[in-house]
């Protein structure tokens, strides 16, 4: 019987089907050409054209997906995806296709970039921190790595915690965006010393060097194909977070290039052309120097076939045969409540049928098997409760601070 029950599964059938302006897109990445973008909906890689129009959906899979980087080319799309458990790196054609998984370490590694020359792929993970290290050893402080794009071992690039970090376009530097404490990154206007800053590392010397030394927050550098123009987000006017331009060599001048007063932009990125692209309010935008911001309309198409989602039921609490033998009704914890569910008792068929807050338990079947009797904690009293054994027509009879598990009488009334 314990076999039996905590075997059996529930089964609901989901079926989504709209065509939808999508809104709280999030990374936002543009193609280098800056003809696409590439942003994560409900947990699935996209493009776009620039411009706006239909959305193309490149990954299909249950997982989670997110953190598309574009190689210098434009012809790869690197990615996270926890489809087998931690998130690892993908690639995948720009246009779609097969992805082909390149990490296997146990840590979630997330891509950055890719090389310049476009063969290896940046990602961050806690992997494993060299002896010379004096960071803390948490899964929060990652270190850089590359893969090769054809697959292979991945090496240890950096070991210093770098977020968003954008190689310039002459590859002699990264500028990045410093970890320097367990802060919510998503916290808006937060000033304190471990709120973040844009560090410039030399690929030549190994010199790190703070460029926003100031409480507030800066984040998200984005190097020019000069190698000396920086567009970034920062809070740095007392209003929301906002893109900002200023010099590699003095970030202290730099000049606001938006004026959103709400809502905080997010996941800046910009192609060879000079075309940027970011999030504001869920929707992303697009603007070049001199001129405003301007939203791209995206249509997304899902027409997804009918999922069957499996749910293991697994009874916590009492268990009860109907009087004719066929049905078992048991209690079992689903999200910290305890609710009811009713199956045959070969272990099929198996239904909810509680569905109020609370806690169910010790269900008891009526002598005819017209009703079923149950305990109810809700709102720090316990009562005592029928329904019948299809969910409906439940009622709550008495009220108290200490309630047994109910008894029949033999006549069932």
């Amino acid at each position: 019987m314990k076999k039996l029950l905590a075997g059996c599964l529930l089964t609901a059938t989901c079926l989504a089907s709209t065509a939808t302006t999508p809104m709280w897109l999030r990374d936002v990445r543009i193609s280098p050409d800056g003809s696409k973008i590439a942003f994560t909906y409900k947990g699935d890689i996209y493009t776009v054209p620039t411009k706006g129009g239909s959305a193309t959906r490149l990954t299909t899979r249950d997982s989670y997906e997110s953190n598309p980087v574009w190689s210098p080319d434009g012809s790869l799309i690197a990615f996270a995806s926890d489809r087998n458990g931690n998130f690892d790196v993908f690639v995948v054609s720009s246009s779609g296709g097969t992805a082909t998984r390149l990490t296997t370490a146990s840590a979630n590694e997330i891509p950055q970039m890719f090389s310049a020359d476009g063969k290896n792929v940046v990602f961050d993970a806690h992997i494993q921190d060299p002896t010379s290290s004096v960071q803390f050893p948490t899964a929060r402080l990652t270190e850089l790595y590359t893969v090769p794009v054809k697959g292979g071992k991945s090496t240890l690039m950096n070991a210093a915690t770098m977020k968003n970090s954008n190689l310039s376009p002459d590859g002699s530097f990264i500028l990045y965006e410093e970890y320097a404490g367990m802060e919510d990154e998503w916290r808006k206007h937060h000033t304190s010393s471990v709120s973040r800053d844009i560090w410039r590392y030399d690929n030549k010397t190994g010199k790190y060097t703070n460029l926003t030394d100031r409480p507030g927050e800066d984040r998200n550098p984005v190097v020019a194909a000069d190698n000396s123009t920086v567009y970034f987000l920062s809070e740095r006017d007392g209003k929301t977070m906002n893109v900002y331009k200023g010099s590699v060599a003095d970030m202290s001048a730099a000049k606001a290039m938006t004026s959103f007063k709400t809502h905080p932009v997010r996941f800046l990125s910009r192609a060879s052309d000079g075309t940027m692209a970011f999030t504001y309010d869920g929707e992303i935008y697009t603007m070049t120097d001199g001129t405003a911001p301007a939203k791209v309309k995206i249509d997304v198409v899902i027409d997804e076939e009918p999922q069957i989602e499996r749910i293991a039921v697994t009874p916590s609490g009492s268990v009860a045969i109907s009087p004719d033998g066929k049905q078992i009704v048991f209690n079992s914890d689903r999200g910290g409540n305890q609710q009811l569910y009713v199956m045959d008792v070969d272990g099929s068929n198996v239904r909810r049928i509680s569905f109020g807050n609370g806690r169910y338990a010790t269900p008891v079947w009526s002598p005819r098997g017209d009703y079923i009797a149950f305990t109810k904690m809700a709102g720090g009293q316990f009562y005592i409760g029928v329904m019948y054994p299809d969910g409906s027509g439940e009622r709550l009879l008495t009220a108290g601070y200490l309630v047994e598990a109910p008894v029949w009488a033999p006549n069932g009334r």
